[in-house]
């Protein structure tokens, strides 16, 4: 049996089973390599969507710096075997500093340009990331940092935007206005899961704060808002606000579905509402579709 020198981390990697490289005959130089990818011939279809998922990198959302999730796809043509996906990466790059600006601006000049590295006609990205906001107890007003999820969808083929949405979902308590109503005192209450999708109008000015409306929305129509920091006199004012606003899912969707049709800026929504029921081992949920 071969003896290695266990001193050295070399010698290790052999005693526990590493070997050396074999003399290879392919070429070790880009140039001399094959590209597959860039073969061009008839491949039968031509492909409305492929790409990278689940590339996780910096992203900026208002001042606060977080990790964004990304989904990148772009056109490929019938004749055109593969895309080259490095080329993907290489365009976040080129558009990052200190974080990818997560605003449809930012967005659209990115896809504009994964549109020429790639040289293909359409391209669209999804990103999710947690945003984060400052938020003041209702009473003490003392400052802490809230969140909600949001994610934004955008695809444009040549110059024209083709997608334009935004999805937020944050969580609110709901208070059961059937309990309140049976019960000699008291009433049983549970967070709710609020995820709104708005479809942009891409011929409409966006307004500047328009994720600050919609989640004003969503959460100013729920029994109460949910607070990072509650002192008693905070306490107080939460528990009796949702004692006095009772929700159903139903009755919050319905809500939040008449602030946001009155958004001229937006063609539709899907709006649904999860209840994590405090009395029964089940949720309760309720959806909502609308287009104008």
């Amino acid at each position: 049996m071969t003896e290695f020198d266990l001193s050295t981390r070399e010698g290790r990697w052999k005693h526990f089973g590493s070997v050396d490289p074999i003399e290879g005959t392919k070429p070790t130089v880009k140039e001399n390599m094959k590209d597959l990818q860039s073969t061009h011939k008839d491949f039968l279809f031509e492909i409305e969507e492929v790409g990278i998922k689940n590339l996780v990198y910096p992203v900026l959302v208002d001042r606060f710096q977080t990790a964004g999730n990304f989904s990148f796809s772009t056109s490929l043509n019938q004749d055109e075997k593969g895309i080259n996906m490095s080329r993907i990466l290489e365009s976040v790059e080129k558009h990052y500093h200190n974080g990818i600006e997560l605003d449809f601006d930012s967005l659209y000049q990115l896809l504009r340009s994964l549109q020429e590295s790639m040289n293909q006609n359409a391209a669209g990205l999804d990103v999710s990331a947690k945003w984060f906001f400052d938020r003041h107890s209702p009473v003490t007003q003392i400052k802490a940092v809230g969140h909600a999820d949001v994610t934004y969808g955008l695809a444009i083929d040549k110059k024209e935007v083709t997608r334009k949405e935004i999805t937020i979902q944050a969580a609110v308590t709901t208070l059961c206005p059937c309990s309140k109503e049976i019960s000699e005192y008291s009433a049983h209450n549970q967070r709710g899961i609020v995820t709104v999708k708005a479809y942009i109008n891409k011929d409409v000015e966006l307004v500047d704060d328009y994720k600050g409306k919609i989640l004003d929305a969503m959460e100013a129509n729920a029994s109460s808002i949910l607070y990072p920091i509650l002192k008693r006199p905070d306490e107080k004012s939460v528990t009796e606000r949702a004692y006095e606003n009772p929700r159903f899912v139903e009755d919050l969707i319905r809500l939040i579905a008449a602030d946001l049709v009155g958004f001229e800026w937006l063609d539709g929504f899907d709006i649904e509402c999860r209840n994590e029921e405090s009395i029964h081992q089940h949720d309760a949920f309720a959806k909502l579709k609308y287009r104008k």
